[in-house]
């Protein structure tokens, strides 16, 4: 059988993508700070210091712009918070035409 080819990423529908839980924010990354530290604005209003989690640290890397969906912590939850995913291009633009992405 093999793999399926995909020649574009407009034929894959978004319903596999990582959808925001009850303790969860989708947010916007502004800068890179060095390391594993990442400064995102959150959907909130909020903008937060962010770091990727150690089972992403070298397997995703983000850029600025990127969608991104964060976890904020229980304490320092208005300033501090986990990047827990990172969504891709077709997955980004699922999320705005659902209606879970307000920015």
């Amino acid at each position: 059988m093999g793999k399926r080819k995909v020649v574009n990423e407009s034929g894959i529908d978004g319903a596999f993508a990582h959808i925001p839980q009850r303790d969860e924010i989708l947010g916007i990354s502004e800068r890179l700070l060095g390391y594993d530290r990442i400064l995102v604005r959150c959907q909130d209003g909020a903008t937060r210091l962010c770091r990727i989690r150690g089972k992403m640290k070298r397997k995703v890397w983000i850029r600025p712009n990127d969608i991104v969906l964060v976890s904020p912590w229980d304490f320092q939850s208005d300033t501090r918070g986990d990047i827990v995913w990172r969504y891709k291009g077709n997955e980004a633009d699922w999320l705005k035409s659902s209606g879970y992405l307000k920015m």
